[in-house]
């Protein structure tokens, strides 16, 4: 194992210290509460060696960071810690930018990064510890990395003989469903299986499908989180005004970005800028190139001759769409004016089953290739390491997306066709899993 030097830093945190800081409202409590607080859970663990999983959002009802609430709770119990892409302090933008191993400069004891030598945990790591306590804040999309990590996770666990606790979180996207399930030959560090894209569950959920599909044998716990409701207005999955965000990688500060991310996050397979480098990114899009007006003009043209406007299977609804010009700091058109589209799902209209981001984005491409039919939307460069694909296709988990926009007669209702039937069979599939009803 790399040995790394100790950081001289100031004491430990302890659970004493919470008391300085606001009281927050009893409910929900989230699985790491509930471990903190219930004598039955803390008995288990007495005794063992544990390692935890965590981020920046990885935090108390409190605002007590994970790492320093279960040192002070297991005390000498807690022997490695691991961080997933984006690392253990969310420091790291973008994809393919690893974080190396180091020791925590308060307690001293190893952080292993899951997004840079290893993207899973080695025999090696794994036995400093007798368990696994999983503590991520999830987005509810299959492309962000951190259900790829649970299932490596549970899989080396499974290997090693290692119980693992998943503390569960909210979906702050909420129970809807949304998108196109990942076809077999497709899977990346961004697409570990046959997921659809907007999956609806939290990582506790996730969990139970996963060690089901993969017939694992592993020692796996689910702490359910306490209060919560996963549609209750106006956090439809997160508890606003309740709990605070914490932004669980460094371009999504906002709800809102959230909310839209299982379209926006197509983006990152296009040449238009998804807006990092603004203060709202992955709320809509844009290029110096095109107009934003004329594009949300032709999507409503399209939507209206779709006969799909007005009807349960509408695209556009649950949201405000505005064109506006930005200007990105960095990434994509640095420096330069973009015209684009912001979705708007701050307001009492947003609604999560009639808001369908990945529709939204897709009618927006559709309308972008009928405006300019030359003009050149998809990335051809390396994608999460995937380097025999267009991005556009590992991001979305097939190759049905990019082909509908680009094929001009292909019109809103075969794509609605397709992505409907994907969306009945993962409500089948994935309805014996839900906790919280």
């Amino acid at each position: 194992m790399m040995r790394l030097p100790r950081l001289a830093m100031p004491t430990p945190f302890t659970l004493e210290d919470s008391a300085l800081l606001p009281s927050p409202t009893a409910t929900p409590r989230f699985g790491i509460d509930r471990l903190l607080t219930e004598q039955e859970l803390a008995r288990f663990l007495a005794g063992k060696r544990i390692g935890l999983v965590a981020h920046p959002a990885s935090v108390t009802a409190d605002m007590v960071h994970s790492v320093d609430a279960l040192a002070a709770l297991l005390g000498d119990g807690l022997r490695c810690a691991f961080g997933p892409q984006h690392g253990m302090k969310g420091d790291k933008q973008y994809n393919m930018v690893e974080s190396e191993d180091e020791l925590d400069p308060v307690y001293g004891i190893p952080v292993f990064s899951l997004y840079g030598e290893h993207r899973r945990p080695t025999a090696e790591q794994l036995s400093l510890c007798d368990g696994i306590l999983f503590d991520l804040q999830d987005v509810g999309c299959r492309i962000y990395t951190y259900l790829t990590t649970l299932l490596y996770m549970m899989e080396a666990c499974a290997a090693e003989g290692k119980f693992l606790w998943v503390l569960d979180r909210p979906n702050p996207a909420g129970r809807a469903v949304e998108g196109s399930i990942l076809r077999a030959g497709n899977e990346s560090f961004v697409g570990m299986g046959p997921v659809i894209m907007r999956h609806g569950l939290t990582l506790g959920e996730m969990a139970l499908w996963i060690r089901e599909q993969w017939k694992l044998s592993l020692d796996l716990r689910v702490i359910p989180m306490e209060g919560y409701s996963a549609s209750t207005s106006p956090g439809y999955g997160w508890p606003l005004e309740v709990r605070s965000w914490v932004n669980p990688s460094p371009n999504l500060p906002t709800l809102s970005g959230v909310r839209c991310y299982a379209g926006t996050v197509m983006l990152e397979g296009t040449t238009l800028s998804e807006g990092r480098g603004t203060t709202r990114p992955l709320e809509g899009f844009g290029a110096p190139d095109v107009s934003g007006a004329a594009i949300l003009k032709e999507m409503h043209r399209l939507h209206e001759a779709s006969g799909l406007s007005g009807t349960p299977a509408a695209w556009m609804g649950g949201c405000l769409l505005r064109p506006f010009f930005f200007e990105p700091t960095f990434y994509k058109h640095q420096g330069k004016l973009c015209s684009g589209i912001q979705f708007h799902v701050d307001h009492a209209g947003y609604r999560p089953e009639a808001f369908k981001p990945y529709r939204l984005q897709a009618l927006a491409f559709k309308a972008l290739r009928q405006l300019y039919p030359d003009y050149p939307l998809w990335r051809d460069f390396a994608y999460e390491y995937v380097y025999d694909r267009l991005a556009i296709d590992v991001i979305t988990g097939c190759e049905t997306l990019r082909t509908w926009v680009d094929d001009a007669q292909a019109r809103l209702g075969d794509l609605e066709a397709f992505l409907a039937k994907d969306e009945k069979s993962w409500r089948e599939q994935s309805e014996a899993y839900l906790l919280y009803r």
